[in-house]
């Protein structure tokens, strides 16, 4: 499985503000999308999240997102190395993505940008 990035994944209070700061830090524009009662805003690097408590206590179990060439490809091979897919694959607005738990304990979101499977 290729990887091809991560994603730091940010819980806010305010959304507003932190995309109007990440956005000038990074000289980059917001791709924004809801989830589950989530307001979400996705800028270079940084996954801005921000919704209620209850959501945002879950989502903060997953340690980064890894941006990787194909959902499928990348659950087969955390399945052979023995990681649990624990959602997905799922399509999202931006591609499919899943979650998987690894061995050690950690929980990482895969995603891909393909948008036609």
């Amino acid at each position: 499985m290729e990887i091809l990035g991560t994603t730091l994944r940010i819980c806010v209070d305010d959304l507003e503000a932190a995309v109007a700061f990440y956005e000038n830090l990074t000289g980059s524009s917001a791709l924004r999308f809801e989830r589950g009662g989530v307001s979400v805003a996705a800028i270079s690097c940084f996954l801005l999240m921000s919704g209620p408590e209850a959501e945002l206590e879950i989502l903060r179990k997953v340690t980064a997102t890894i941006a990787v060439k194909d959902v499928d490809e990348a659950n087969a091979s955390l399945t052979r190395v023995g990681a649990r897919i624990v959602a997905g694959p799922v399509h999202t607005p931006v591609g499919r993505n899943l979650i998987a738990l690894h061995p050690d304990g950690s929980v990482f979101e895969y995603v891909d940008r393909n948008l036609s499977a």
